[in-house]
C-alpha cells in the first residue's frame, strides 16, 4: 500500500487548524499575568459552554473511542464497560467533589491530600497519578498511530510523534486556555466525523445482518457464576477509578463557580456516553462483515488487528472522503485528551512536588520554567510507551489497575474463586482493596482528630 497523499494533505490541514486555534487562544490571553493559575487553570475563567466542551473532549479520547470499538468487536457489548463506567464516575464527581473542590480554590486534586497528610506524603501520592496520566496519554496516542497507519500507510512512530508534538506546542504557548479552545473544535470534529461514517458503514455492501441470532454482538455471559466477580470488579474500577483524575479536576477548578463545576460534570457524562455509542455501533457492524471478502482480504482476529477495528471500518466500509473526515475525528479525539493529560501531570509536578517539597520558595518565573520543561518530558515518555504497545483497550485498563494482567505478573495472593486453569482472579480484589483503604482512612482520620 502506497502513501495516501490526499489523506496526508487532509490531516495536515486539520493539524494546522488545531494549532492555529491553540495559538490564537494564547494570543487572546497575552495581556494576562503569566503565572501558574493562568497556565494551569486559565485564570479560573472558563465559561459554561467551553467548560462543557473541554471536559467532554478530555474523556472522549482516542483510547476511549478506539478502545470501546476494540472490546465490543472482540468480546461483545456486554464487556464494553468504559462508557457507562466513566459516565457514572463524572456524575459522582459532580455530586460529591466538584463544588467543594472549586469553592476551596485548590489548584490540583493533590492539594487537599497535602493539607491532611503533609507535603511529603502528598508528593508520594503524585506517583500513581503520574503513572495514570502517562499511560492514559500513551493509550490515546497508540490509537492515533493505529488509525493513521491503516488509512495513510504511515508508520505508527511518525504519526504518534508528530501529533504529540503539535499538542505540546500549543499547550506550551497557551496552557489550559489553549487546550480548552482547541477542545471545542476537536469535539465538533469528533461528533461530525463519527456521525457521518455511521450510515455508510451500516449500508456497506460487505455488511451483514445485525440480528442477534445471526451475529453475536452482545457477547457471551460468563459460564462460571464466579466470573461475574471480575465483571463487577472492572465496573467499580471504572466508576470509582474514574474520579481521581487531575484532567477532571483541572476542569472543575477552572470553572467560574462551584455550581458551574457540577453542571459541567453532569453534561460531560452525557457527552461521553453519546460519543461512545457512535464507536460501539461501528464495531457491532464490523462483527457482521466477512472481512475475507473485502479489500482487507483477511480476518481481523486472525491477523491480530483487533485494535484497528475502527480505522478498518473507516477505510473499507466508507468512501475515501468519509474516511478522511473520520480520520480527523480520531485525530481530534487524541489531541483533545493528550494535551489535557500531559498538562495535568506537569501541573501536579510543578505545584505539588517542585514547589511543595523541592523548592517551597520558588518564584513564579521559576515555576513556569519547570512546568514548560515537564510537559515535553512527560510527552516523550508517553510516546515511547504508545509506540511499543500491542492493545489499546488493555493499555486503557492498565491506566487504572497498574497492569497486573497486562504485564502477566503471577498472582501472589490467590483469593477465593481463583481460576487455576487460566490463572485469573475472579474475586473482586480491586474493589475489596478500595473499600479496605477507604475504611482505614476514615477510621484513622476519625480516631486521630
Amino acid at each position: 500500500m502506497a502513501l495516501n497523499v490526499a489523506g496526508l494533505v487532509a490531516i495536515l490541514l486539520f493539524y494546522a487548524l488545531i494549532l492555529g486555534v491553540g495559538i490564537y487562544a494564547a494570543w487572546r490571553r497575552r495581556s494576562k499575568k503569566d503565572n501558574s493559575d493562568e497556565i494551569i487553570l486559565a485564570g479560573r475563567s472558563i465559561g459554561p459552554f467551553v467548560g462543557l466542551m473541554t471536559m467532554t473532549a478530555t474523556w472522549v479520547g482516542g483510547g476511549y473511542i478506539n478502545g470501546t470499538a476494540e472490546v465490543t468487536f472482540t468480546q461483545g457489548l456486554l464487556y464494553c464497560q468504559a462508557p457507562f463506567g466513566y459516565a457514572i464516575s463524572l456524575v459522582l464527581g459532580g455530586l460529591f467533589f466538584a463544588k467543594k473542590m472549586r469553592e476551596a480554590e485548590y489548584k490540583t486534586m493533590l492539594d487537599p491530600l497535602q493539607e491532611s497528610y503533609g507535603q511529603r506524603w502528598g508528593c508520594a501520592l503524585y506517583l500513581p497519578a503520574l503513572f495514570g496520566e502517562t499511560l492514559w496519554t500513551a493509550s490515546i496516542l497508540a490509537a492515533l498511530g493505529s488509525t493513521l497507519s491503516v488509512i495513510l500507510d504511515l508508520p505508527d512512530a511518525i504519526s504518534i510523534v508528530v501529533s504529540a508534538s503539535i499538542a505540546v506546542l500549543y499547550t506550551l504557548v497557551g496552557g489550559l486556555y489553549s487546550v480548552a479552545y482547541t477542545d471545542v473544535v476537536q469535539l465538533f470534529c469528533i461528533a461530525i466525523g463519527l456521525w457521518l461514517a455511521v450510515p455508510f458503514s451500516l449500508h456497506s455492501e460487505y455488511s451483514g445482518s445485525l440480528n442477534p441470532n445471526t451475529t453475536n454482538w452482545l457477547g457471551e455471559p460468563p459460564n462460571n457464576p464466579y466470573e461475574w466477580g471480575t465483571w463487577w470488579d472492572y465496573a467499580f474500577l471504572l466508576i470509582c477509578g474514574g474520579i481521581p483524575w487531575q484532567v477532571y479536576f483541572q476542569r472543575v477548578l477552572s470553572a467560574k463557580t462551584g455550581r458551574q463545576a457540577q453542571i459541567l460534570s453532569y453534561g460531560a457524562a452525557i457527552g461521553c456516553f453519546v460519543n461512545a455509542k457512535l464507536s460501539v455501533r461501528k464495531s457491532i457492524k464490523c462483527k457482521t462483515v466477512e472481512w475475507e471478502q473485502t479489500p482487507f482480504n483477511q480476518s481481523i482476529v486472525e491477523a491480530g488487528k483487533a485494535k484497528l477495528v475502527l480505522p478498518l471500518v473507516l477505510q473499507y466500509l466508507t468512501p475515501s472522503w468519509v474516511a478522511f473526515i473520520g480520520l480527523g475525528a480520531v485525530s481530534a479525539a487524541v489531541m483533545s485528551s493528550a494535551d489535557s493529560s500531559v498538562l495535568s501531570a506537569s501541573s501536579m509536578f510543578t505545584h505539588n512536588v517542585y514547589k511543595g517539597v523541592i523548592r517551597p520558595h520558588a518564584s513564579i518565573r521559576e515555576m513556569n520554567i519547570v512546568l514548560r520543561l515537564a510537559i515535553p518530558v512527560i510527552t516523550a515518555v508517553a510516546c515511547a510507551i504508545a509506540i511499543f504497545t500491542t492493545s489499546i483497550y488493555a493499555l486503557f485498563f492498565w491506566v487504572l489497575e497498574r497492569g497486573e494482567p497486562v504485564l502477566k505478573l503471577p498472582a501472589v495472593i490467590k483469593y477465593p474463586w481463583y481460576d487455576y486453569e487460566n490463572e485469573t482472579q475472579n474475586f473482586p480484589f480491586r474493589t475489596m482493596s478500595m473499600l479496605v483503604t477507604m475504611t482505614a482512612l476514615l477510621l484513622v482520620s476519625r480516631l486521630t482528630h
